[in-house]
Formats: structure tokens, sequence, C-alpha cells
């Protein structure tokens, strides 16, 4: 009897134990419905902008899109090919604004809609 509430003592300890360590790193406090104030641990957040990068990439490609259907396919290649004999960073820039599958389908939707 006595060898299972120490392990359950070494499990409520263990737990906060943990929680402690948790808090050190940063609480939220909140009044609970009878006035008591409870310190939780603050949530961890996702260290790499997952959305952030996301969303970058759906401006490009909709900006390359646009790009495209507006210019047309022959005189936004000529561009890019122009931009490619230039320097270090303008061949970087070629590179990222060569026309792909996906904006060159996003280009066949944009002159679908604005048509």
């Amino acid at each position: 009897m006595a060898d299972a509430n120490l392990l359950d003592f070494e499990k409520r300890v263990g737990r906060l134990a943990s929680k402690r360590g948790k808090i050190a790193q940063g609480y939220v406090t909140s009044v609970n419905h009878d006035g008591l104030v409870i310190a939780r641990p603050r949530r961890s957040r996702a260290r790499f902008p997952v959305k952030g990068l996301t969303l970058t990439f759906l401006a490009l490609f909709a900006m390359k899109g646009f790009l495209h259907a507006n210019l047309g396919a022959s005189t936004y290649n000529e561009r890019v090919g122009k931009l490619a004999a230039g320097t270090v960073v303008e061949k970087f820039g070629a590179y990222a604004m060569q026309a792909d599958p996906v904006t060159v389908w996003v280009s066949d939707q944009m002159r679908s809609v604005f048509r």
C-alpha cells in the first residue's frame, strides 16, 4: 500500500516540476470563478512562420500571373530573358520570375475572369 502512495506522490511531484519549468519560460494568469488567481504556462508558438511564408508564395505567384496575363507570354519571356543577362541579383530575379506551370495557370485564370 505504501508503494502505491509513493508512486502517486512521485507522479504529482513530477507534474508540478514540469509545470514549474514551463511557467518559468512564461505564463498567463487568469481569475477563477471563485476569485482564485491561476498561473498557466504560455502556449508555445511555432517558431517557423508557415502562414507568412505561404502567403508570400501565394502573393508571388499572383503577381507573376498578373504580369504574365497583362504582358502576354512572348513579352513576359523576353523581359525575363533580359533580366537573366544582368548581374547576379538580376539572374536570381529572372530565375524566380520565369514562367512555370503555376504562373501560366494563374495567368489563364486571370484572363478568363478579366476578359
